[in-house]
């Protein structure tokens, strides 16, 4: 059997990335197995790394990220990056939108098994929807799934006055596409993926949606491309057949709120809640609005020194709130 040196090189080698020497190792203990009178096992072993070799298997390992603090240089100013805990079952989703974030991951999990056979994975998605439903997070939810960091463009350094310049910063964000396997997320997408020919279409606007849609075209990368927009009827209808899915988010019905509520309220004493009524009396509210009409809610109970929340100072916040869409 291998020694524990030899162990510890085959460690190292696959922490280095180091492809020649991991392979050597192995057909050094395949030879002293032979050696030792185990030549069934001494062969599997070297059947084991022709199939390796011709599998690509440490292609797996260079494709994952290299951890980084902060994307550099003039991308600095273009990309956000973080690496998330968050995972789907942290959301509250309805069942069949569930069902095909599920699939997208499925997909990827296997992308080395699809590429062998000449087939590709999902990896280019349109989201949209209300704002505050969980197209933002669900993307970040996708990367902490995946174990990838999430790079949000920042449409304020990509976007300039210049002809030509939003451009040529487009073109960067791609070459990193390329470059670092992520989930790479343009939200509020409408801003530059506006329809051709409106009354208010800009010039250097029209240029970098001209731009993203053939580097999109392009892209043959492992990343994710994450569009995400409120408003999906501005959308130039050239860009749909881009993107390998749209996928779109609703408002909560009631089913979905009162788990909210349930979750969010869970720590607390709400014997005195009439959840039902107060899902009802939310209707129309986002995840995001929700969450936050919780947070007020124990906020006042703990600045009143309460113990226990009550019905309709709960329906009372969300009227609030819904004061704000008048």
């Amino acid at each position: 059997m291998a020694t524990a040196e030899q162990i510890k090189a085959l460690l190292k080698s696959v922490v280095e990335k180091d492809e020649p020497r991991f392979y050597s190792i192995v057909m050094q203990v395949a030879a002293n197995e032979a050696r030792q009178g185990h030549g069934k096992f001494a062969q599997e072993l070297r059947e084991l790394v022709d199939q390796a070799k011709s599998r690509g298997a440490f292609a797996i390992i260079n494709k994952q990220p290299i951890p980084i603090a902060q994307p550099r240089g003039e991308l600095s100013g273009l990309l956000s990056v973080d690496y998330p805990k968050i995972r789907l079952t942290d959301m509250i989703l309805q069942p069949k939108l569930l069902k095909r974030l599920a699939r997208i991951l499925t997909e990827q999990r296997h992308l080395n098994k699809l590429q062998t056979h000449g087939l590709n994975p999902r990896r280019k998605f349109l989201l949209t929807g209300p704002p505050g439903c969980g197209k933002t997070m669900t993307a970040t939810a996708l990367a902490g799934e995946l174990g990838i960091p999430i790079f949000i463009v920042r449409l304020d350094g990509l976007i300039t006055k210049y002809m030509g310049e939003t451009a040529a910063k487009l073109r960067l964000i791609f070459d990193a596409i390329a470059q670092t396997r992520g989930v790479y997320l343009f939200d509020e997408f409408d801003s530059i993926g506006t329809q051709r020919g409106l009354l208010n279409d800009v010039g250097e606007i029209r240029r970098v949606l001209n731009s993203f849609l053939m580097f999109i075209e392009r892209d043959q990368s492992p990343s994710l491309i994450i569009a995400a927009t409120n408003h999906p009827q501005n959308l130039d209808f050239a860009l749909y057949r881009r993107f390998d899915d749209v996928i779109e988010y609703e408002l909560p019905d009631q089913k979905l709120t009162l788990s909210l509520l349930k979750i969010r309220l869970q720590d607390y004493n709400i014997s005195k809640l009439d959840l039902a009524q107060i899902a009802e009396a939310a209707n129309g509210l986002s995840f995001a609005e929700i969450s936050q009409v919780c947070e007020e809610a124990l906020k006042d109970m703990i600045i009143n020194d309460g113990d226990t929340l009550v019905t309709d100072e709960v329906i009372g916040l969300i009227s609030e709130k819904k004061s704000f869409h008048k």
